[in-house]
């Protein structure tokens, strides 16, 4: 069988990064740039999108990189002043500082805000990752250094890249996000020596339980991953064990620099 005649494909051209090979012709940047369209508007454009994005991790990079070891933690925003969860929070923040750790919460109300008042209440540095949402979310008053995103996903970089361990208290669907990232980075080996601790026996407990009897006995996962988790509902526990895997990191990059002979870099 005779193939059929193909219609010879015009050339190649280059814009930027692409190449594109028989594409509708379209006008150059340079075009684009000086014919000024009277509707155009390049901040809704994905180009400058990405540049606000990329301004984004700049600012965030440059206010955290100097805070020190961290802890993040997290919890419901629908949390009371008087409620338990609220005062343990609160208190657990005040440990933290005192064994040498920053605290860094989402900077709202509830769990955040009991984090970051007992961190500033003992002196520590309290500090703010707050999210741009549909309806207003203030950082509160705790907060010493305070960063607004409008990217979650920028935001939750930050959550990683400069805490030592999470914490997590009972919360909503935002709370469970952090949760399965930060699990899901351990065991794809993207974060190491990173301790997750849940804070609440009777409020996972529902979760946890539905883990081992379906995604665990259906070999979704493994044995081995659910040891990522500690629960617990002891703050001394928690800051023994931050603290311990913090020490042993540490001793790592220390006892094995990298070729140059320096300390491996912090996450």
């Amino acid at each position: 069988m005779v193939d059929p005649i193909k219609t010879p494909r015009r050339g190649s051209r280059r814009a930027g990064a692409l190449v594109m090979r028989g594409a509708a012709r379209r006008p150059t940047e340079d075009q684009q740039l000086l014919q000024r369209g009277p509707e155009f508007d390049f901040k809704h454009t994905d180009p400058w999108r990405a540049l606000r994005i990329l301004g984004e991790f700049v600012e965030g990079f440059d206010a955290l990189a100097n805070v020190g070891p961290a802890v993040t933690i997290f919890g419901s925003a629908r949390v009371a002043r008087s409620h338990p969860q609220y005062r343990m929070a609160r208190r657990l923040a005040a440990k933290l500082v005192r064994a040498g750790f920053a605290v860094i919460t989402g900077g709202g109300p509830g769990i955040m805000e009991a984090a970051n008042r007992g961190a500033q209440e003992s002196g520590g540095l309290s500090i703010g990752c707050n999210i741009e949402l549909p309806f207003e979310q203030d950082i509160n008053p705790y907060v010493d250094l305070g960063i607004e995103f409008r990217y979650f996903f920028v935001r939750k970089t930050m959550f990683v890249k400069y805490a030592e361990a999470f914490v997590i208290f009972p919360g909503g669907l935002g709370t469970l996000d952090e949760l399965f990232e930060a699990l899901t980075l351990i065991q794809t080996g993207k974060i190491e020596h990173f301790p997750v601790v849940l804070i609440g026996r009777d409020y996972w407990k529902g979760l946890l339980d539905w883990v081992v009897g379906e995604v665990l006995e259906e070999g979704k996962v493994s044995a081995a991953d659910l040891e990522l988790v500690t629960v617990t509902d002891d703050a001394d526990e928690v800051v023994s064990i931050i603290t311990e895997r913090y020490h042993a990191r540490r001793a790592a990059e220390i006892n094995h620099p990298t070729d140059g002979g320096h300390p491996l870099p912090g996450r």
